[in-house]
């Protein structure tokens, strides 16, 4: 990290000055440095105890030391004021060479001295950082740490990589192994992939490599459900276009939303929970909106496909699903109720214009997510493209605009009963 002010400390330098000269900056700052992407999570190789250079770099640069893994002997150094972290680890076999021989991708298998030097690249990284390609350092990586396999997905959507075969080929054999991994250690990598820029083409290398059949075998259970004439897709590329949608209408909200769509990017910029913003945690809302559908499909003596109580027990089943996941008990319960409501809105289109009382009823009975649910609602409709479509996809719109304007006002002033039970009680000498 550079230094942007005088009063900005810069670890790298600090390291530069105090470390011993078998040092080294590695892993994915290194990358992204390369790449000139900001970072600010750094790792630093160290041949010899880490406890002595991170208590130095500690004391020059004003932050505080702690043992992460006493297993492990890693120290973490962490700057509150300039926002960065250090990890110092014990150099992993006799030489750096060695120690970069057991990573995961040769993009994250070079090393720089941090006191300066040429840097050092066994495997070719640089090669794969100039040909964006992700590709294993030894067959033997993903047996490793089977984690990899998510990690696989996670790098190329975040950084827009493509996956060399072999490396697919292996991350797939392995695949199965997830199973076995930490659900925290799972559940972080697959947060960032469906917080990416490029999520969905993170979930299908997901589902591509086996992962996602261990990992959210629920999302799998979608495949080849097929849907009523209102519908152009089967329920798990009707879920990929919705959250295709959501991501687009973070980007660009107003064809949708009209003068709503600045104060609504507003809304959905607010931090939630895990680390995801709302409009990041709308995503998991869409991954798990019609996550039920498997379960409630039936068809009527006319022919007719229905899936009557998806909602409810989508709720359910993404509660259980985040639950296994480890995710946050707030996030369980956003997503849950994204799910549980986001065929509201749908239902009163055949109502419209409504009136003050049925609009109270609605912004009431969807609180807390009256307007997330709303969007969700909207990328859900923009992704149905069966039978009457247009004139659905205008009139759900129009009623969209409306409510999410009675949403944001309602958000800004809840309404407040006109007397309290205690001050009437009081009234009537009760």
């Amino acid at each position: 990290m550079s230094a942007s002010s005088p009063e900005m400390v810069d670890p790298i330098a600090v390291l530069a000055m105090v470390a011993p000269g078998s040092a080294w900056l590695v892993g994915g700052a290194l990358r992204d440095r390369l790449l000139g992407r900001p970072t600010s999570d750094y790792d630093v190789v160290v041949a010899g105890p880490p406890e002595p250079l991170a208590q130095a770099l500690a004391r020059e640069a004003r932050a505080y030391a702690f043992a992460l893994s006493e297993e492990f002997g890693v120290w973490r150094v962490v700057s509150r004021r300039d926002g960065w972290q250090v990890d110092v680890l014990p150099l992993d076999g006799v030489t750096i060479e060695a120690d970069l021989a057991g990573r995961d991708f040769t993009v994250n298998a070079i090393a720089e001295p941090v006191r300066g030097g040429e840097l050092v690249d066994p495997f070719d990284g640089l090669r794969d950082l100039t040909d964006r390609r992700l590709r294993m350092v030894s067959p033997d990586a993903f047996e490793r740490d089977p984690l990899r396999t998510m990690r696989l997905a996670r790098l190329a959507s975040e950084l827009g990589f493509t996956a060399d075969p072999a490396t697919v080929a292996a991350a797939a054999s392995g695949a199965e192994a997830l199973a076995s991994v930490a659900p925290e250690r799972v559940f972080t990598e697959l947060r960032r992939i469906v917080a990416s820029d490029r999520a969905l083409d993170g979930l299908e290398l997901m589902g591509a490599v086996g992962a996602t059949a261990v990992v959210l075998p629920e999302l799998t259970n979608l495949r080849g459900i097929q849907q009523s004439q209102y519908h152009h897709l089967d329920v798990y590329e009707h879920t990929r276009a919705v959250l295709a949608e959501v991501v687009t209408l973070e980007r660009d909200p107003e064809p949708a939303f009209g003068e709503q769509a600045e104060p609504l990017s507003r809304f959905l910029a607010q931090p939630l929970a895990d680390d995801l913003s709302r409009s990041q945690a709308l995503r998991f809302g869409a991954l798990m909106h019609d996550i039920a559908k498997p379960l409630t499909r039936s068809v009527t003596p006319e022919g007719r496909v229905t899936f009557i109580g998806h909602d409810q027990a989508g709720a359910e089943l993404s509660i259980a699903l985040l639950g296994r996941l480890r995710a946050s008990e707030r996030l369980s319960q956003y997503v849950a109720a994204l799910a549980r409501h986001h065929l509201r809105l749908g239902f009163l289109v055949h109502q419209a214009p409504l009136d003050r009382r049925t609009i109270y009823r609605y912004l009431n009975a969807t609180a807390p997510v009256q307007a997330d649910v709303i969007a969700l609602s909207v990328a859900d409709r923009l992704a149905t493209r069966g039978t009457g479509s247009e004139r659905a996809i205008t009139r759900h719109l129009e009623l969209a605009r409306q409510l999410l304007g009675e949403a944001f006002a309602w958000l800004a002033d809840p309404p407040r009963p006109p007397l309290r039970g205690d001050e009437l009680a009081r009234a009537l000498g009760i």
